[in-house]
This record gives structure tokens, sequence and C-alpha cells, in this order.
């Protein structure tokens, strides 16, 4: 997966097409991601230990991993990822720009 937690990308298609934000949880085996504030869900809890007035909370939702693009550090716009291999070790490159991403 071409995407890490930590990258800051930009969301291309469905309901918030055009957000921003950075991903906090990266799931492979389902190619899903989760991206601050983004696809929020309301999920309806009931009193618990963990909640003890229960009530309506907002959670963000997976989205899939093809519905966001890596965002170039150096550009500040959205870009396509490669693989090369430099000093032994596989990096990621910019398709924009060329250069390593961190």
């Amino acid at each position: 997966m071409f995407i890490k937690t930590g990258d800051k990308v930009k969301v291309i298609t469905g309901k918030d097409k055009g957000k921003e934000g950075v991903v906090t949880a990266v799931f492979p085996k389902k190619n899903r991601v989760t991206v601050e504030g983004v696809n929020i869900m309301k999920k309806h809890q009931k009193p618990s230990s963990f909640e003890p007035n229960g009530g309506i909370l907002e959670i963000e939702a997976p989205v899939h991993v093809s519905n966001v693009m890596l965002i170039d550090a150096s550009t500040g716009e959205p870009t396509r990822v490669g693989y090369k291999v430099e000093d032994g070790k596989k990096v990621r490159i910019s398709k924009k720009s060329g250069e390593v991403l961190n």
C-alpha cells in the first residue's frame, strides 16, 4: 500500500471530495484508510463505563485507498506514488516532482 500513517492526503471522490487531512489509521488487508475529518459517521452509543452518558457520537469511518491521493510536500498538490531503489532501499517517489517522499 502506498499510503502510510501520518501522510497528508486529499480526497478525490465521494461525498468529502476536496477535503484534506492526515491519515490516522491504515488497514492494508481491506485497502482502507482513516483520515482526520473525513467520512464522519454518527454512532448511537448506549451508556457504559467508557461513555457514561451515552448519546450520539461522531466517528471517522475508513475510506477506500483509491479515493485518496497523497499530497506532495514540496508542491502541495496531489500526486501519484512511484517506487525507486536508492542505496539498496525501496523508497516512495512523487510522480509529479520526482522527489523522494518520507
